[in-house]
């Protein structure tokens, strides 16, 4: 069966999944990270300098939610639409807009869809334009552009149609080496016109008699095939028709866009060109080999919708970890797992969380405690026969910030693969630095940390603020270590491809 997803619905998708952060009963997402310890060959699988690819399934989700450090809620300010950026050059080649490209039409660039091409740029001043034409694949020549015009205009030897300029925001939020922001600006919207036409493709040919010249567009547009639809200035000189640009007597023009066209015919045989625009009075031009084939706009014209135009069927979600965050995220380890998961519940509820941001390991109050634990080493109680690794020992408060991992001596007895919960005043002893401590099971109160932050114990035991394996994970990536200080800010970005 012979059959496509449309570049229309890969759209409505990004769409509806950048509404699901703002509609009435809207979605929750978090943004998390996690995997303090290193990846090895013997439990996660790969290393440090070779992370794992993650598998698509719910073991991967599990092991996810076990080494999970922290979460950020993702809110509606921190998407945006995205699309491919392509920066302008002076001697750079751009494509040209055309919605026939195809494997047997491909662009300068060989591409086979729009979409994969450079039919648009952005320049340093980060204004943004479609190539409406591209001088039939010479490279671009001049200086940059920098019209804000609502209607095509000549540069560099291209047409270029202003499309919109980044605001500042978009700028440090959203701007990647790799993506930019995408928005339609209203004002070129306002001015566009739903079947204009505005380009033309031109095979020059040969014989033709010199002079200018007037065609209808025919097809399906207002007025089609009449003075009153869309008319094309045709410039022939020694013999060729010239090629499309928007100098009257050195190109061939539009002369009139007209309107309505979803397909246009230019006919250049005797009877059907003329020497004035009112199309009255017929001029045969000769010669054989030509045509002038017109470049459909988009529904709405040219610039009418640019999120749709451009391609914007990418969603970046941008969010950035400051120090601690309130004491939530530890600053004293690193992490190599990062993901997004949706709707999931506050700890030990069936409510989805409302938590800006949430620290997700489990945590001891000690007291008679002696020496101190190292980051990332086993610690045991012997009388339990429970295993973890440590996040953060916070020696100012004698608490100790651990996980447990579903492998053997991570939080597995190495022996039997059994799980045991901490508990009790069972004492804690670090594996490597032989630190040990007894958990306060006096302690029912609110401990004071040092970002101002409170953290409350139940017998010397807190939980992670978000239950584990609840929500749909719909993101994981496994990276190089990345390390984390008290002064440092990590600003992520996620794009997600429909």
């Amino acid at each position: 069966m012979a059959a496509i997803i449309t570049e229309k619905f890969r759209l409505h998708n990004a769409s509806q999944f950048e509404e699901s952060f703002t509609e009435s009963a809207n979605d929750v997402y978090y943004f998390f990270i996690g995997k303090s310890t290193p990846f090895t060959s013997g439990t996660s699988g790969g290393s440090d300098s070779s992370p794992p690819t993650p598998i698509d399934g719910p073991t991967d989700e599990f092991f996810a939610w076990d080494d999970m450090i922290a979460a950020k809620s993702i809110t509606s300010s921190s998407v945006q639409r995205v699309i491919a950026r392509r920066n302008w050059a002076n001697g750079s080649t751009f494509d040209m807009y055309d919605p026939t490209y195809s494997a047997s039409n491909t662009t300068t660039s060989g591409a086979s869809n729009l979409y994969d091409s450079t039919f648009y740029f952005v320049t340093t001043d980060y204004r943004v334009y479609k190539v409406l034409d591209n001088n039939a694949g010479v490279a671009y020549s001049g200086s940059e552009p920098t019209s804000t015009t609502t209607a095509p205009f000549s540069s560099g030897g291209y047409v270029l149609q202003y499309m919109y300029t980044l605001t500042s925001g978009q700028i440090n939020n959203f701007l990647t080496a790799d993506f930019m922001p995408v928005t339609t600006d209203s004002t070129v919207s306002a001015a566009a016109t739903d079947g204009a036409i505005d380009a033309l493709r031109v095979t020059a040919g040969s014989g033709y008699t010199d002079g200018t010249y007037y065609a209808a567009i025919y097809g399906d547009g207002t007025s089609q095939g009449t003075s009153s639809g869309g008319i094309v200035r045709i410039t022939v000189t020694s013999g060729s028709i010239v090629a499309f640009g928007l100098t009257a007597g050195t190109n061939t023009t539009i002369h009139a866009a007209g309107a309505g066209y979803t397909f246009g015919t230019i006919n250049l045989a005797s009877g059907y060109t003329f020497s004035d625009s009112a199309l009255t009075t017929a001029d045969a031009i000769g010669g054989s080999g030509g045509a002038v084939n017109v470049v459909i706009s988009p529904k709405g014209g040219h610039g009418f919708n640019a999120i749709e135009e451009l391609g914007g069927h990418y969603v970046m979600m941008a969010t950035t970890l400051t120090a601690a965050e309130g004491d939530d995220v530890s600053t004293e380890n690193d992490f190599r797992k990062l993901g997004i998961v949706v709707n999931p519940y506050s700890y030990g509820t069936t409510s989805v969380a409302t938590e800006s941001t949430a620290r997700m390991t489990y945590a001891l109050k000690l007291t008679s405690q002696s020496g101190t634990y190292d980051g990332d080493e086993k610690i045991s109680q012997a009388t339990t026969g429970a295993i973890g690794k440590v996040v953060e020992w916070d020696s100012a408060n004698s608490i100790l910030y651990y996980t447990q991992e579903r492998f053997g001596d991570y939080g597995t007895n190495g022996t039997t693969g059994a799980y045991v919960a901490f508990s009790g005043a069972n004492v804690v002893t670090g594996a490597t630095s032989s630190a040990t401590g007894t958990p306060d099971a006096a302690a029912d109160s609110a401990v004071t940390l040092a970002g101002g932050n409170t953290l409350t114990f139940t017998d010397g035991y807190a939980n992670p603020e978000l239950d584990p394996d609840s929500g749909d994970m719909i993101y994981l990536e496994n990276r190089k270590p990345i390390s984390r200080s008290s002064d440092q800010i990590e600003d992520i970005k996620i794009i997600v491809e429909f």
